[in-house]
């Protein structure tokens, strides 16, 4: 548990109540009084343990901490090849895959939604929806099933996508009730949104920006209650074990990127503005941690033909998926850290970087202004830019002030604003607010 988890009051967090935006406080008081009211929580991640879920891993850990009885369910399992964590095997181990198609459920299952106007909503939502309705109703009779024999008090899904509507089926069936995270554009999580939301009892939204999307696209289909609750870090974990030090005179700028080898990163912008460093005689090194999601076959060949095109195998590495603390360790070794996106949500490889103190360079994209503060905690670039990256990466590297300066303020504001405790905070309080 955090130093300060006892403190008299958090960082703000924000609810939407109907059309009126509210600014409220976690208080320890509120919290204290309701420790002794354990939950039973259920706790859907699509495609766990997958090579970016430490965010969710820390939330479990913390809810658990906190009193909390903690059962995780996934649709299935990722590929190997992205099952990378330390911590991967046991997240397997404690998890209820639902995934497995059974015709016996799948049949009943659509006996018993059909009272309950599943055909209207096929028909409204298209056939996408429908497809998407078939392949989940066996899915949504046995977390039904098992959250009746786990007595769970209520389900909680971090996606929009199918694992919501396998709770808002479930729930439909008789099972709990549920709560959604959104954690980016409506678009990216498939049809039905409306199924999806309407009878949530609650959500948290990750940025502001994604709060207005959504309050326009699903007028009249929202929770009374939509909290904007970004997602965290452990800062006591994320945190260095020596202080930050500038690069010296003469020595390799040392650069690290972590993200999905995804065209949308911008991985192949940083080789660009990699290469125009080199040709301006700055001595660099890149490492970039992630994989593709077909676990190496996908994105990664077309980066690899592009290091050689670019000339970069010197000078660029691949490091493929790697464990938290494999992260941890070349983020203590980086000068700066850069993540080129097209598009991002918000960014939890940029949390972690400020959380280890690391001077971060982002895209103004997405939610990512709501994360970092151009020119105060870390630095914005337009994305598809790599003549503006590289002009800022050689600024930087030739400046240790301004280094050190980003390396201790980007600490603050993750301490400040952005801890892991902070979500399972929220998450407990809204569903204890429910009973």
């Amino acid at each position: 548990m955090p130093d300060n988890y006892g403190q008299s009051m958090e960082s703000p967090k924000y609810f939407c109540n109907g059309p009126k935006l509210l600014l409220a406080y976690t208080h320890s008081s509120y919290r204290e009084n309701h420790v002794s009211r354990p939950l039973r929580i259920g706790y859907i991640v699509p495609q766990f343990p997958g090579q970016t879920h430490i965010f969710f891993w820390r939330e479990i850990q913390a809810l658990e901490a906190m009193g909390h009885s903690v059962h995780v369910f996934s649709t299935r399992k990722p590929p190997p090849g992205l099952i990378a964590h330390g911590w991967s095997r046991a997240a397997i181990a404690s998890t209820t895959y639902l995934g497995k198609l059974d015709p016996l459920h799948s049949v009943s299952s659509l006996l018993r939604m059909l009272p309950k106007g599943l055909v209207g909503s096929m028909l409204r939502e298209g056939s996408g929806y429908a497809k998407d309705a078939l392949m989940t109703l066996g899915a949504a009779s046995l977390l039904r099933r098992h959250a009746r024999r786990l007595k769970l008090d209520h389900v909680h899904v971090h996606s929009c996508g199918r694992a919501a509507l396998i709770a808002a089926f479930a729930h439909k069936m008789g099972g709990p009730r549920y709560s959604l995270t959104l954690h980016g554009p409506l678009e990216d999580y498939g049809p039905g949104q409306r199924v999806k939301w309407r009878d949530a009892s609650f959500a948290t939204i990750i940025t502001h920006k994604i709060l207005h999307e959504i309050q326009e696209q699903l007028t009249g289909s929202l929770p009374e209650r939509l909290l904007i609750r970004p997602m965290g870090v452990d800062t006591e974990v994320m945190r260095r074990d020596a202080p930050y030090v500038p690069p010296e005179h003469g020595t390799p700028l040392k650069v690290f990127a972590c993200g999905r080898l995804n065209v949308v990163k911008g991985h192949q912008d940083l080789m660009a503005a990699t290469r125009q460093l080199i040709d301006q005689g700055v001595d660099i090194r890149v490492e970039i941690a992630g994989e593709d999601d077909d676990g190496g076959s996908g994105y990664r060949l077309e980066l690899e033909e592009t290091l050689k095109k670019l000339r970069l195998q010197d000078h660029v590495k691949l490091l493929g998926a790697i464990d938290a603390g494999a992260v941890q360790q070349k983020l203590q070794e980086a000068h700066l850290f850069v993540l080129a996106s097209w598009s991002e949500p918000l960014g939890v490889a940029y949390m972690e970087a400020m959380s280890m103190g690391v001077p971060t360079i982002g895209t103004d994209a997405g939610g990512v202004r709501e994360l970092i503060q151009d020119g105060s905690t870390g630095y914005l670039v337009e994305p598809q830019n790599p003549g503006q990256l590289s002009r800022t990466i050689k600024s930087l590297s030739s400046d240790p002030d301004a280094l050190m300066r980003l390396s201790q303020a980007g600490r603050a504001h993750i301490e400040a604003h952005f801890r892991a405790s902070l979500g399972a905070e929220t998450l407990a309080q809204e569903i204890l607010r429910l009973s």
